[in-house]
């Protein structure tokens, strides 16, 4: 009988600017247009460098959604060299390669051509679904119109981009909101084949917040989501938990495949009271699992060659090293 494995991938967490144009009432992410709202160029670069040489493979670039519909962002933007964000990005996922790291982009709400032109740059992108329900805490938020964010789940899947959706697990929607959403995954990765993970997150109340007073999933919630989880998705798509967020050790054993992202060295931005956990914690809570490194962009992706020739060497290269790291597992 086979082991059972649960993956992991090694990033650096690179938020590019907390202006956003949506306004969730669960975020304590975005802030206005104020000093230090944009990353610097030589603090992304630095992060990246010290990153690789940690033995990360992922540079996880986020932001706000539409940044440049904000009233003062673009000139703030062009203190550093630049009129829009994306071009940042594409020059820093650039720089990400040079230094080892690969591309991940979870930037909001993107078109077609957007999502065209990073593909060229990026290994792997996303974008959280959250929910298809229409909940209070998305009012002022047109971003989240799920319909829109369908939409840009199906264009990824149309430019053959492997790809990360999810759901926020507390957010005002219901159990049966929860199986449509994975029912809409399920479909799009029925049609195009490009989901390589779905995440199920749960959401915590922060301060300073409208939704600062609402209560948190309990574990056994969680757990009855993720099972919903794993019968409705493909075999195919992982099911990945924050390990941050939630009690892992007890979650894993509900149908989880993957731990997402962990740092060795930048924060989670958008939970910033959750530190990370150490690897040797993430071993402790797959308990008899094996506990196994992967790239931000998963094996079958890579078999395929759903990727862009300019990252194939790095690809190479790093798939032998945690390869390698992992014993030759």
């Amino acid at each position: 009988m086979h082991r059972r494995v649960i993956t992991y991938s090694r990033n650096a967490f690179l938020p590019l600017t907390t202006v956003c144009a949506n306004h969730c009432g669960y975020c304590c992410f975005r802030t206005p247009v104020q000093e230090g709202c944009i990353m610097p160029p030589d603090e992304a670069l630095r992060t990246m460098e010290v990153s690789a040489k940690l033995g990360c493979t992922e540079a996880l670039f986020t932001f706000g959604e539409r940044p440049g519909a904000v009233p003062g962002f673009t000139p703030m933007l062009e203190r550093i060299g630049y009129t829009d964000i994306l071009d940042y990005l594409y020059d820093l996922s650039l720089a990400a390669i040079r230094f080892g790291l690969l591309p991940h982009t979870n930037a909001g709400i993107l078109s077609y051509q957007e999502l065209d032109r990073l593909r060229t740059v990026n290994a792997s992108m996303g974008l959280m679904l959250e929910t298809t329900a229409e909940v209070a805490a998305h009012r002022d938020s047109p971003g989240k119109n799920p319909g829109v964010r369908i939409e840009m789940i199906e264009n990824a899947g149309k430019l053959s981009i492997p790809f990360t959706t999810g759901i926020l697990v507390g957010i005002g929607e219901t159990m049966e909101d929860r199986e449509e959403s994975f029912l809409v995954i399920r479909d799009l990765h029925r049609r195009y084949g490009h989901i390589q993970e779905v995440i199920v997150q749960n959401f915590r109340p922060k301060p300073g917040t409208p939704m600062e007073g609402a209560p948190t999933p309990e574990t056994s919630e969680l757990c009855a989501t993720i099972t919903l989880a794993r019968e409705i998705l493909p075999p195919d798509v992982a099911v990945q938990i924050p390990p941050n967020l939630a009690d892992a050790s007890r979650l894993v054993r509900c149908g989880v495949d993957d731990l997402g992202g962990v740092s060795p060295l930048t924060i989670d931005y958008v939970n910033p009271e959750r530190p990370w956990p150490e690897i040797e914690e993430l071993k402790r809570v797959v308990g008899d699992a094996e506990l196994r490194e992967r790239l931000c962009i998963y094996p079958q992706y890579i078999e395929k060659g759903w990727y862009s020739p300019l990252l194939e060497p790095l690809i190479r290269r790093l798939s032998e090293r945690i390869h390698e790291r992992d014993g030759g597992a």
